[in-house]
């Protein structure tokens, strides 16, 4: 039986869309999951996979870096076997997708990636009963308003949609890096399996739900603000969500929340609806040694910690570049 190495992201919207890839691919390939970033991506790929193995990615933006050397690896791995890449990040600069020719890639900014995944294998044969599995990646994206979204909520109670969304979204915030567990929620959601009925799931993700009530207060009172930005280091619990209150409880425009790994700042960025953190991040990525990108409003970055001051001003800078609407 051929191999299907299947690379996604760890939130909720890479382990849905993994988990559609698992359902539709077990039949007839034996999958394997990990769970890789941007800037993890290229060397995981050298790591997990090989010529001869099917490859499915989604969920994992390209950055500025090394854009062109993942590119140019998975046409080499298209040559000995198939090669899809789903994504909904925006392209890094100077850099067009859709013109690969031994990879399959669905690209579109319009949506989740776990939406494109759905759409991508329910015209293969993927059963619609599936399309649920999409809708929590969709709703723990924030990208619960499309035109797809809407329309397939009506065909499934909302309210337990909602819910069955939040307690996964929730367990696997509470996760982090425990990768063994994320592999499970894969392949228990690849059976179109409730969250609710997992009590491991449930547990964790009403446990979650306290931490973040802890982490909200944290936030409001250990927040600085440099300019443009409200920013905090080492919160105690989701980065992403850190940002977000860093950005509120700052009053700024842009907030950050910073994680301390050895001598490298990892980051997680929000913004207000003004500014494009990803073009800016990859701007800077150019510019510095930094790597960047992601989503307008939402975004990821890791500089070392002796050019962090620089980042700040330079990030600063860039803020007030764009009008306020």
């Amino acid at each position: 039986m051929p191999r299907r190495v299947i690379l996604v992201h760890g939130d909720s919207d890479g382990v849905a869309s993994g988990a559609l890839a698992y359902n539709f691919y077990k039949a007839r390939e034996e999958p394997v999951v990990f769970f890789t970033h941007p800037v993890g991506l290229l060397g995981d790929l050298k790591e997990f996979t090989r010529n001869g193995d099917n490859i499915f990615i989604a969920d994992i933006a390209l950055n500025e870096v090394h854009a062109e050397e993942v590119l140019r690896l998975l046409e080499e791995r298209g040559r000995y076997g198939e090669v899809v890449y789903i994504d909904h990040h925006p392209e890094p600069l100077n850099t067009r997708l859709n013109g690969m020719d031994r990879v399959n890639v669905y690209h579109n900014t319009c949506c989740s990636a776990s939406e494109l995944t759905y759409i991508f294998l329910h015209e293969r044969g993927l059963d619609p009963e599936y399309s649920r599995i999409a809708l929590y990646g969709a709703i723990g994206d924030y990208l619960d308003e499309t035109q797809w979204v809407k329309r397939t909520l009506t065909e499934w109670d909302k309210r337990s949609i909602y819910l069955e969304a939040g307690i996964v979204i929730q367990a696997l915030e509470g996760t982090r890096r425990d990768y063994e567990f994320k592999r499970g929620i894969v392949e228990y959601l690849s059976r179109n399996s409730l969250p609710s009925s997992n009590p491991v799931i449930v547990e964790r993700g009403l446990e979650q739900a306290k931490r973040d009530e802890e982490l909200r207060v944290w936030v409001k009172e250990n927040v600085h603000v440099y300019g443009a930005i409200g920013y905090v280091v080492n919160p105690p619990g989701s980065i992403g969500k850190a940002a977000n209150y860093a950005r509120v409880y700052g009053g700024t425009r842009v907030g950050i929340a910073i994680e301390e790994r050895g001598d490298t700042y990892v980051m997680s960025l929000r913004g207000d609806n003004t500014i494009d953190l990803n073009r800016v991040l990859r701007i800077m990525s150019r510019e510095l040694p930094v790597m960047g990108g992601g989503h307008p409003f939402a975004a990821g970055a890791r500089v070392k910690k002796e050019f962090f001051n620089e980042f700040l001003v330079r990030l600063d800078e860039a803020i007030k570049g764009f009008s306020q609407q």
